[in-house]
């Protein structure tokens, strides 16, 4: 048996992992897009480390874009074995697929009208839908077959609605073999999803890192330190919030904090735009399922009771309203994705607000490298949007502790009871967080930690 890594391999983005079978099988764990800019990004997305017919089964851990907006294409190229993942998660992939696509298409066409005339997207709505025909669902907490010798177990990890930890039980040669994949690991104690429930002691781990050798800050500072943001920026200065935000996860925990707020009297009395219909119709997803909540936020939605949205919250659907925002004097406050701020309406009212002082740019979660995102983050005097330089005159705000991803402590506490564990290969990290959460892994007595690169291939 052996696993290729092929995606999210010292870097955060483009998950996916390839276990060959000794009977000749290929499972694919997670099938993700490089989420990022630049000629690495093109060619990564537009290969395969492997032939997409010979692939057997997919097995799915969330449906975040860089897990899973990658399956189309591996439709359309040839795959057409089965797709496994949660109920939440099939639902929110046959937004997000669709939304993918649609993006794609649109800078296809741009691209096109600049000169490029060979520029195509990776594929379009009809390669999602062929994709979602594929898909079959299974709860959490229920091994089932995958393949013949092939058990699978999802485990809530409490990242976003529907993530799943994913366990192979696999018989070969009447030999047993548990491989577990972590996907990504959420957080305990957050609002709105169930804490993670940890994995069954495997023989081989593919764990995440994001955020190896980080503590987040405890979630009343984090709360805090959003009420000043708003305060500052919308109170004394008259100004505009932007926040770029995950459609999926992000987008739901900020407006659930912001209703809080507003239900203890100290949100101001301003207008909230949720500029995302992605976001929006990902936020009615999230009150279908009640199995991925925790007590608090199920007894408000079985009490009809919304915990995501005010009198003061807008949410904007048409472009032409969308753009409106950015001729809008009042402060407000501007919720749009994308979260890496790299694509979607964000970059439009970044754009359009970035060189005014009185306005702010509050980042709330992981960027990749090289999004604008990212560049944002490290405040430099000016920043190229939409192939303009723009001078930084907003100010710059991160509060990093809004992350859905675990951080060091807590990707250790999840890996608790793995220290019997053969290898544990770390993935889905930038190198300094890998060699930090090693060096911490070793400390707690785990045997092994190895960190690929990607397309080796590991014998197991």
């Amino acid at each position: 048996m052996e696993i290729q890594f092929c995606g999210a391999d010292q870097t955060v983005t483009g998950s996916s992992h390839l276990i060959r079978l000794k009977n000749g099988k290929q499972i694919l764990l997670d099938c993700g897009l490089y989420q990022g800019s630049g000629k690495e990004m093109f060619e990564y997305n537009s290969e395969w480390y492997f032939k997409p017919s010979s692939i057997d089964v997919l097995i799915l851990s969330h449906a975040h874009i860089d897990h899973s907006g990658k399956i189309p294409k591996l439709v359309k190229d040839g795959f057409k074995g089965k797709i496994y993942c949660t109920p939440a998660t099939r639902d929110l992939c046959a937004i997000m697929l669709l939304d993918s696509a649609k993006i794609q298409e649109s800078d296809a066409k741009s691209a096109q009208k600049r000169g490029n005339k060979n520029a195509k997207p990776l594929y379009d709505g009809f390669d999602v839908k062929n994709a979602l025909k594929l898909f079959r669902t299974v709860g959490y907490d229920k091994w089932f077959y995958a393949e013949e010798n092939v058990k699978v177990l999802f485990r809530d990890t409490g990242h976003i609605l529907g993530s799943a930890s994913i366990t192979l039980d696999i018989q070969e040669d009447g030999k047993k073999t548990l491989l577990g994949f972590t996907g990504d690991i959420g957080r305990w104690n957050r609002p709105i999803l169930r804490d993670p429930e940890l994995m069954p002691e495997c023989d081989y781990i593919i764990s995440e890192s994001t955020y190896g050798g980080i503590t987040h800050e405890d979630t009343p500072q984090e709360t805090d330190k959003l009420l000043k943001v708003i305060t500052d920026t919308c109170v004394f200065n008259k100004g505009k919030l932007l926040i770029p935000a995950f459609s999926i996860g992000r987008t739901q925990e900020i407006l659930y904090k912001l209703v809080q707020l507003n239900h203890e009297g100290k949100l101001p009395e301003i207008p909230v735009y949720l500029d995302s219909p992605l976001s929006t119709n990902a936020t009615e997803i999230y009150k279908m399922h009640f199995e991925c909540m925790d007590e608090n936020i199920e007894k408000e939605l079985q009490t009809n009771r919304n915990p995501f949205g005010w009198r003061n919250l807008h949410y904007i659907s048409d472009h032409a309203e969308s753009k409106k925002l950015n001729d809008k004097k009042e402060a407000c406050i501007i919720i749009s994705a994308s979260g890496m701020a790299e694509a979607g309406r964000i970059r439009h009212h970044i754009f359009h607000n970035i060189e005014n002082p009185k306005n702010t740019i509050l980042i709330v979660g992981y960027c990749a490298q090289g999004t604008l995102g990212e560049k944002l983050v490290q405040k430099p005097k000016y920043v190229k949007i939409l192939g303009i330089e723009k001078k930084i005159n907003a100010h710059i705000e991160i509060i990093g502790s809004m992350s859905a991803h675990a951080d060091d402590p807590e990707i250790r506490r999840f890996l608790a009871n793995q220290k019997l564990a053969k290898t544990v290969f770390l993935v889905h990290g930038d190198e300094k967080r890998q060699l930090r959460l090693k060096e911490n892994l070793l400390k707690d007595m785990f045997k092994n930690i190895y960190i690929p690169s990607i397309g080796e291939i590991v014998e197991l």
